[in-house]
């Protein structure tokens, strides 16, 4: 009963702190596949970094001056990173469905474009595609951006407890 992971007892700054540490673990992870395994992002793998980019710097500064930081500016701070976890879970969700088939994905990586011209063609120049419909590995059924979904939607639930707690501590 005691081995439980009681987040209750965390503070503002300590849940911070988590979300940002694992915001950055992503992203390194990230970095590793892509840079070292030679997995090659889709257009969609890389619009899921976006929130990654803008969410670390403004938590990095956030934590650096968290003392001159009053309750409104943390509760507006956690405030924004969850909805900007929420954002992101919607993407990576977007992703794993259009990987799983539910819904088509955008037509410049999901082979679901109106066809190509043969001047199109000779225009290539040697580059390769990614395509974004079809998943380059699964661990344990789930791709990356499944992966990324849940990642990003327990920093989302991270983030919606530390604003909780921020909130209350206004009131």
């Amino acid at each position: 009963m005691g081995d439980e992971m009681n987040f209750d007892n965390l503070s503002v700054k300590s849940l911070t702190i988590i979300g940002f540490g694992l915001s950055v673990l992503t992203i390194l992870s990230v970095y590793f596949f892509q840079y070292v395994m030679n997995y090659q992002p889709c257009e969609l793998c890389y619009a899921q970094r976006n929130p990654y980019y803008i969410a670390i710097p403004i938590l990095l500064l956030a934590l650096i001056f968290w003392i001159k930081l009053s309750k409104i500016m943390v509760t507006t701070l956690v405030s924004a990173m969850l909805l900007i976890f929420l954002w992101s879970t919607y993407q990576a969700g977007y992703h794993a469905g259009v990987e799983w088939g539910f819904w088509p994905g955008p037509n410049t990586c999901s082979g679901m474009g109106d066809g190509i011209s043969l001047d199109q063609l000779s225009n290539i120049d040697g580059s390769r595609v990614v395509p974004c419909d079809r998943a380059s590995v699964r661990f344990f059924g789930l791709s990356f951006a499944g992966m990324n979904t849940i990642v990003s939607l327990v920093i989302a639930a991270i983030f919606a407890l530390a604003t909780k707690k921020s909130v209350q501590k206004i009131a």
